[in-house]
C-alpha cells in the first residue's frame, strides 16, 4: 500500500506511459482488496488527482510556497480539504489565505506537502499524468467514477479539408490573432479566466474587474454560471504572448476581450447547449451593447447565404475585407448549430483570400507525374488598378490538364486562349524585376465560360 505522494514520487520517477497505467491501475485495484485503509488512500490520490486536475476547481493562489524544513506531525487528507474548500469557494483569499496555506503547510511532513499537498494547490501534479491518463485506465478498468472532467471548447475545422460543407446560410466572422480566453461567470460574482486546454489566466484582471463590476451578485442578467467565449487582442500580439502567463511585471491594460459565444456553465461541463448559434450571438451582442464595457466588446458578424449568387459575391467582398484588414482568417458558422465542447463542422475556418477574374494567355507544360500534360495556366490582366501576371497549376484536375493538353496537340487551343478564368490567392504581390504584379499561392478556381470538353466551348 502506498500513500498519495508516494504514487506521485513513483509516477515521476517513470517516463514510460504504460508505467504510469500500470501504477494507476494498482491504486484502482485498492478498492477490491477489501482493506478499508487500503480503499482509503486509494480514495484520497483520486480524490486528490481531481482537485489538481480539473481545470475548473481553482484555488485563486497564483504561488504556493515549497516546505525547506521536515518538521510537521502530518496533515490527514480530510483535513486538507478543509483548507482547499476555503480557497476554492474564494472564502480565503490575500494575505489570510496566505496564513492559512502556510497554517496547513507546517501541519505537513514535508513529503506530504512538496510531493501532493502543495501540487494540488498549484495545479500540477508535476509526475506526466494529466486528466486523458486518469481517464483512459479509468475506462479500461469500468471505473468512470474516478474519472476527471475533462475541460474543452468549441473548436473548428479547416474549411479547405470541408469544402461541400461551405454552403447555404452562414454566420461570417472574421478570424482574430489573439488568444482564445473563455471566461467563466458565475452568480456569486466571481469571474476567472481559462485558456482553450483550462489553463487559468492571472493577467487580464481589468477584463474580469470589468465584467464582475456589470455582472455582480443580484445583478447577472443569466441568473445562472455561464462560459463567455472570446478572444483577447492587444496592440502588439507578440507582447500579449510575453504577457498572458507572467506572473509579476504584468503589461497586459491594453488587452481586450472580443466575445463571439456565450453557454451556460452546467451545459459547458456537460459539453453541448441546445440553443442555435444565431440566438447565442444575439445574447452576446446584446449584453455589451447593454453595459459598454471599455475592455469586452462582442465580435460583429455577417449572415450570408452561399447558396446564391449575391451571397457568393458578399462572402469574396468579406475575404477581400478581412486580407485589407490583416485579420488571421475568417469564420463560417452554421447559424442553426449548438455549442458542443469538441471540433465540430458547425465552426469552419477559412484563411483570408483574394479573388480575381484573368485572362488565359498560353499555356505551360508540367514536369514529374504532369509531365506529357498542362503543368500550369500563364494567366494576365488588371484588378485594381493592378496589372497581373502570374502561372495558375493548383486546383486543376487531373481531366482539366488531359483535355486541355489535347486541345494544345489538336490545335484547338486558341479557343481557350483569352478565356477568362477566376484564380484565388492569398494576396497581390509586387514583382522585383518590374511594375507588374503576381499572386502569393494562387488557385485555380473555375473557368468563367469553359465546360472542360476540348469540342465545346461555352
Amino acid at each position: 500500500m502506498f500513500k498519495p505522494w508516494e504514487v506521485v514520487t513513483k509516477l515521476e520517477a517513470t517516463n514510460s506511459r504504460l508505467d504510469k497505467e500500470a501504477i494507476i491501475s494498482e491504486e484502482i485495484l485498492q478498492f477490491d482488496s477489501g482493506e478499508s485503509l487500503y480503499i482509503q488512500e486509494a480514495s484520497d490520490f483520486f480524490n486528490g488527482c481531481s482537485l489538481a486536475l480539473d481545470k475548473l476547481y481553482t484555488f485563486g493562489v497564483k504561488q504556493v510556497p515549497v516546505k525547506k524544513e521536515d518538521k510537521g506531525a502530518g496533515l490527514e487528507y480530510k483535513q486538507f480539504l478543509v483548507l482547499a474548500k476555503e480557497l476554492n469557494t474564494r472564502k480565503a483569499t490575500g494575505n489570510y489565505a496566505k496564513e492559512l496555506i502556510e497554517e496547513y503547510m507546517n501541519k505537513a511532513t514535508k513529503e506530504q506537502w512538496n510531493n501532493w499537498y502543495r501540487r494540488i494547490l498549484i495545479k500540477d501534479l508535476r509526475c506526466g499524468v494529466s486528466e486523458k491518463t486518469i481517464n483512459s485506465v479509468c475506462k479500461k478498468a469500468g471505473t468512470p467514477q474516478y474519472s476527471v472532467p475533462v475541460f474543452t471548447c468549441q473548436l473548428s475545422h479547416d474549411s479547405a479539408n470541408h469544402e461541400k460543407k461551405v454552403v447555404g446560410k452562414k454566420q461570417i466572422e472574421v478570424k482574430l490573432d489573439g488568444v482564445r480566453v473563455l471566461t467563466i461567470v458565475r452568480v456569486n460574482g466571481t469571474v476567472e479566466q481559462f485558456s482553450r486546454n483550462g489553463k487559468q489566466f492571472h493577467n487580464f484582471q481589468h477584463i474580469c474587474d470589468e465584467i464582475a463590476t456589470v455582472t455582480a451578485k443580484g445583478r447577472n442578467p443569466w441568473g445562472v454560471d455561464v462560459v463567455l467565449d472570446g478572444e483577447v487582442m492587444s496592440n502588439n500580439f507578440q507582447d500579449l504572448m510575453k504577457q498572458i502567463h507572467r506572473k509579476s511585471d504584468v503589461t497586459a491594460q491594453d488587452a481586450v476581450l472580443h466575445l463571439f459565444d456565450i453557454i451556460p456553465l452546467e451545459e459547458f461541463l456537460t459539453g453541448e447547449w441546445n440553443k442555435p448559434q444565431y440566438e447565442r450571438s444575439e445574447m452576446i451582442q446584446s449584453w455589451c451593447n447593454a453595459n459598454n464595457l471599455k475592455h469586452v466588446e462582442a465580435l460583429s458578424w455577417e449572415n450570408v447565404d452561399l447558396s446564391t449568387t449575391k451571397g457568393k459575391d458578399r462572402f469574396s467582398e468579406i475575404n477581400k475585407q478581412a486580407v485589407a484588414g490583416g485579420y488571421e482568417g475568417i469564420m463560417i458558422k452554421d447559424i442553426d448549430a449548438p455549442y458542443q465542447c469538441k471540433r465540430s463542422h458547425a465552426w469552419l475556418k477559412m484563411k483570408p483570400f483574394i479573388e480575381v477574374t484573368l485572362k488565359v494567355v498560353n499555356i505551360e507544360e508540367g514536369t514529374g507525374r504532369n509531365a506529357g500534360r498542362v503543368g500550369a495556366l500563364i494567366c494576365h490582366g488588371v484588378d485594381d488598378g493592378k496589372e497581373i501576371e502570374v502561372n495558375v497549376g493548383s486546383g486543376l484536375t487531373d481531366a482539366m490538364r488531359d483535355d486541355i493538353w489535347v486541345m494544345s496537340e489538336t490545335g484547338g487551343l486558341s479557343s481557350l486562349i483569352g478565356d477568362l478564368v477566376e484564380v484565388r490567392a492569398d494576396a497581390i504581390t509586387k514583382n522585383q524585376d518590374s511594375e507588374t504584379y503576381s499572386l502569393r499561392f494562387p488557385r485555380f478556381k473555375e473557368f468563367r465560360s469553359w465546360s472542360g470538353n476540348p469540342d465545346e466551348k461555352l
